[in-house]
């Protein structure tokens, strides 16, 4: 009977808080509305899109109306009131309850440490879920149907080609996590969907990822010496696979002073804060869009090419015509499992849009691009990413045959990386521009290789390839 009675005193505890809490969001909202009241046409204008920028992050406009709420709240005697307790301060709750995420908030700001590595987070209808050491986790907030339609219509102000009865919005913050929205007929009532991400890495290098076991111990030097050789590489795995990661980490070792053009489907990355003194030519287009596009870009004057998400035909086509004009130094991502199977999917798909022959097509893939590296999430914590293997791509014009070389998988049940040094590639040009750090980075392998032998031959003659050919023949 006193247990039911502690628990019966402590939940009327809660709603008293949660009561109390309520009244210091409408006192501070009458506040603000009493402004709105009294302000002219140009006035309400420029407090329209100070809040644009408040809900997306914009630290100018996110400290003005902090302080505004400090204020207030000083002013009515408010400051010791409760909140909820998944906020750090009571400022920080207001803000998130009237002009920021609401209970997203903490996630998206890292309000608490349990957040700092947490990569993802979804509402689904009221409830909030994060992922906390590799599991979906079921947060303490609810954020009501009311609030989730205003919290919508604030991030979609800021990206006014969004249209609320599309029912599907990508948009992303100031601090560049990325959310996708559905709702309206996509969804059944009362169940809107918010699906956020977020990189974790803290420091963009090999190094960082090897501490993350990412990638293995050895692999960074391997890594520094294809840079300095001019790879084209492409980065495959599925969503939340650590791929675009990999990507950001391998171009930041390029040299500044080289010209590129970043291309992608999203404004995913902000090269010109990652990079600020490379020129880097960053174009948002996918599809139609394109394909309008793409013969001025293939006659830009770029020392090499970044394709984020590569995931049309258009895309596929552009990789292979700037690629076969000799240029060095291309990265790109694709939302695939198989390494082996890239090179036919890019085929196929070009043929089917453009036409063309698929086998000339999977030639020039083989032709055009050095390496493929899959990447995927650890099975037993979703939150490690692993790049579960690598292969070396080369074709022998003379015989008319591609080859795969497997030089790296990871063993799952060992937990370890597996390494081949059977590495020959007959592209003859990367090793005759630097034939000292040619062979370095074999030597690199072989150590590897000696440490961790991948067992069995390595060298794939893919059959998509020989069957195509026999048929021809």
């Amino acid at each position: 009977m006193d247990v039911q009675k502690g628990i019966g005193e402590s939940e009327k505890k809660e709603d008293e808080g949660a009561d109390a809490f309520q009244g210091v969001l409408e006192a501070v909202s009458d506040e603000f509305s009493r402004e709105w009241e009294n302000s002219d046409d140009l006035l309400k204008s420029v407090r329209l899109e100070r809040e644009k920028r408040a809900i997306i992050g914009y630290e100018k406009e996110v400290r003005y109306y902090k302080e505004k709420i400090r204020e207030i709240l000083r002013r009515k005697r408010m400051t010791g009131a409760r909140y909820p307790v998944w906020y750090p301060n009571l400022v920080e709750a207001v803000f998130a309850e009237l002009y920021g995420l609401a209970g997203l908030a903490p996630w998206a700001y890292d309000m608490d440490e349990k957040y700092r590595l947490s990569s993802s987070a979804k509402l689904i209808g009221d409830r909030l879920y994060c992922l906390m050491d590799g599991k979906s986790v079921c947060m303490p907030q609810r954020i009501p149907e009311k609030r989730r339609a205003q919290l919508i219509r604030s991030l979609l102000l800021a990206t006014p080609e969004e249209r609320v009865e599309y029912g599907f919005h990508e948009v992303y913050l100031q601090n560049g996590i990325r959310i996708t929205i559905y709702s309206g007929h996509r969804i059944k009532k009362g169940q809107e969907v918010i699906v956020l991400r977020k990189y974790i890495l803290r420091e963009m290098s090999f190094e960082e990822l090897v501490r993350l076991r990412t990638i293995p111990a050895g692999s960074a030097e391997l890594f520094q010496s294809m840079i300095r050789l001019g790879f084209n590489v492409i980065m495959a795995g599925q969503v939340r696979s650590g791929k675009t990661t990999f990507l950001q980490v391998w171009q930041m070792q390029e040299d500044p002073s080289l010209e590129g053009l970043a291309i992608a489907t999203d404004p995913e990355t902000d090269w010109h804060a990652l990079m600020p003194e490379a020129p880097v030519m960053q174009i948002v287009a996918d599809g139609q869009d394109l394909d309008t596009l793409t013969k001025s870009l293939v006659r830009g004057d770029n020392d090499y090419v970044l394709l984020e998400e590569m995931r049309d035909a258009a895309a596929f086509r552009l990789a292979l015509d700037i690629t076969s004009l000799g240029t060095r130094r291309s990265k790109a991502t694709i939302h695939d499992q198989s390494a082996l199977d890239v090179p036919y999917r890019m085929a196929s798909e070009i043929a089917s849009h453009y036409g063309g022959n698929v086998r000339d097509l999977i030639a020039r893939v083989y032709q055009n691009f050095d390496l493929i590296l899959e990447f995927t999430q650890d099975p037993k914590n979703r939150a490690r990413k692993i790049m579960k293997g690598m292969i070396a791509l080369d074709r022998d014009e003379a015989e008319d045959r591609v080859f795969a070389y497997r030089i790296c998988r990871y063993d799952f049940i060992r937990n370890v990386w597996r390494w081949s040094s059977n590495f020959h590639l007959k592209k003859a040009e990367l090793a005759d521009l630097d034939p000292e750090e040619y062979r370095h980075m074999l030597l690199i392998l072989s150590n590897l290789s000696e440490e961790s032998n991948l067992p069995g031959g390595n060298i794939i003659e893919p059959a998509y390839y020989q069957r195509r050919r026999q048929k021809e023949e």
